[in-house]
């Protein structure tokens, strides 16, 4: 162990500052660790528990090569390079003795994990039947993504402590019409997160750049997107070397040591399946073969197979709008700016009202712009009601004012219609801005954005000022690209600066002392070799007593006399068996 140790130690010191990062957030080392030196880390990563939770991380038939790397009886097995990158092996590629026994226990505890599985078959093809219950279900659930992200663009998805989506805002949506099943939606903002769409900040999802584009897009360039980064994320012991990924089918089965990985396996499968790269009988369409291999999926396939998307709708006098098709994309996000979605289907119905104007119109809309978009949108010209609706609901925006005190700091809400300021006062779902009387306004310590947005989601009529005393636009909650925006300070950078710290050239003499402190901590009997002042050396057997101020202390076997020895003329140091 004390050698593997050492080595070990050696070998971490030679890694450059990237992979050794990788190696710790592999490993799963906290960032707070509290060593020394390698010697501490080469220790810690040789615990029994650590190296069974680095086992975890191999699959079945990564396990199955370490072990018979492992295997005296077959010196001619090479331990696979993911074993390497867990800091098992060491520079000659054989697994440490602490991950050898490991192996051993594991294989009579769990023999079933070092058996080969069933032979990777690729999945036989969809029948036409199929094909089509894919495509209606990929277009039923990009529908999904596409009414989550919008919903996140004002209100960011609250997580819980488990990481998934909190039970109010999982039934919003499902009120909404954005889900049928609430169940749906941790798969559907996994696949979004995965994609780069969605970002999180630890408690909760917002829209990132990515997704604020892809609400821009067709519905099959949306699947594109969303598949391919589903691809990339996936478990490197689910990815092909060119660059595909494995049968589903064979999913489950590859890491047979990791408890939670059949909950995760079947996430993702149920991903699969959503997004039409599997029928729910295991068979695969067309538009996905080519994923799977590694290319680029068959997006014409699959838009070959989706219902048309339309540019029109009929715009009613009793203030609704019908699309008789599918929407194009980019249409349908801005009319759901200016109307609220009744129904979603293939042919879905929207309602204007004054909030649902209001709305719009705090977002930058005027009422010039409402006109010409609907004019040149409808089919049946623009009926009156509605254009009177968009005048009248114009003219009062901006009835209530949001702005910062330059005094104060604080954030003031101040209207020309005190029933209106009323109103606001007291509706319950603005109670945590803690909106409190000033004179004719109300004034709280949130921030200006965040109480204007609280305001325009609760539909009144408002508009956000500027320092300058002009309006200014609320725009949606979107998060920066990750690559856009300054790269996040690696975890480990400090604790590998610790381990950097402490490795120098007197790095021998680091590790004799350590052999030495271990001896006098269980009063072991040791060898010390010394390097007598003539050159020579000789050995002492002692029983370690003492170590400080760089001087060794012991009972020496042979003629039963305390010796100290210094410890600049100690060459090594052994256990006596």
């Amino acid at each position: 162990m004390a050698s593997d140790e050492r080595a070990l130690a050696t070998w971490l010191a030679g890694r450059d500052d990237r992979e050794l990062a990788d190696i710790l957030a592999a490993r799963g080392i906290s960032p707070t660790a509290p060593w020394k030196d390698f010697f501490d880390a080469a220790d810690a990563l040789l615990e029994p528990s650590s190296i069974d939770r680095a086992l975890v991380h191999l699959t079945r038939g990564e396990l199955i090569a370490l072990a018979a790397a492992a295997d005296d009886a077959d010196p001619s097995a090479e331990a696979p390079a993911s074993a390497t990158r867990l800091a098992l092996t060491g520079e000659d590629g054989a697994p440490w003795h602490p991950v050898t026994e490991a192996l051993r226990r594991l294989r009579a505890d769990r023999p079933d994990a070092f058996v080969a599985g069933a032979e990777e078959t690729p999945p036989e093809p969809a029948s036409e039947e199929e094909t089509l219950a894919s495509a209606e279900r990929v277009f039923t659930t990009v529908g999904s993504l596409a009414d989550v992200l919008a919903a996140a663009l004002h209100t960011p998805l609250t997580r819980i402590t488990s990481g998934d989506i909190s039970a109010a805002d999982r039934r919003k949506l499902v009120d909404a019409g954005a889900l049928g099943d609430g169940a749906e939606l941790d798969d559907i903002v996994g696949a979004a997160a995965a994609a780069g769409l969605l970002t999180s900040s630890g408690r909760d999802w917002e829209v990132a750049e990515a997704g604020s584009r892809w609400l821009e897009t067709s519905t099959p360039e949306r699947w594109r997107i969303v598949v391919t980064g589903f691809r990339a994320s996936l478990p490197s012991g689910l990815r092909t070397p060119d660059g595909g990924y494995l049968p589903v089918t064979a999913w489950p089965a590859r890491y047979p040591l990791d408890e939670d990985w059949d909950r995760r396996a079947a996430s993702l499968a149920r991903i699969a399946v959503q997004w039409g790269l599997l029928t729910p009988e295991s068979r695969e369409p067309a538009w996905a073969t080519t994923l799977r291999d590694g290319d680029a999926p068959q997006t014409p396939e699959l838009a070959r197979h989706l219902p048309a998307e339309i540019d029109r709708v009929y715009l009613q006098a009793d203030l609704t709008a019908i699309a008789p098709g599918p929407l194009a994309p980019r249409l349908e996000l801005r009319l759901r700016r200016l109307a609220a979605r009744e129904s979603r289907a293939q042919a879905s119905t929207y309602r204007f009202t004054a909030e649902s104007l209001t709305a719009g119109l705090t977002e930058g809309e005027t009422a010039a712009s409402i006109r010409e978009f609907l004019t040149g949108l409808s089919l049946t010209g623009l009926p009156q009601p509605l254009g009177y609706l968009i005048d009248s609901t114009a003219a009062r925006h901006g009835l209530i004012r949001v702005r910062t005190d330059a005094a104060t700091r604080r954030t003031m809400v101040e209207s020309g219609d005190p029933a209106l300021l009323d109103a606001v006062s007291v509706d319950q779902g603005l109670r945590a801005l803690g909106l409190v009387a000033d004179g004719d306004a109300l004034t709280t310590g949130v921030s200006q954005d965040t109480v204007a947005w609280a305001l325009s989601d609760a539909r009144y009529p408002v508009i956000s000022v500027g320092e300058d005393g002009a309006p200014a636009r609320l725009r949606h909650r979107v998060r920066p690209n990750p690559e856009r925006s300054e790269p996040a300070p690696e975890p480990h950078a400090a604790l590998i600066r610790v381990l950097r710290g402490s490795h120098d050239a007197d790095a021998e003499n680091a590790w004799l002392e350590r052999e030495i402190v271990q001896a006098v901590r269980t009063r072991a009997v040791i060898d010390v070799v010394v390097r007598m002042p003539d050159g020579t050396e000789r050995t002492f057997t002692l029983e370690a007593t003492g170590f400080g101020g760089g001087r060794l202390r012991g009972r020496d076997q042979s003629s039963d006399v305390e010796r100290t020895l210094p410890l600049s003329h100690v060459v090594t140091v052994r256990s006596v068996a």
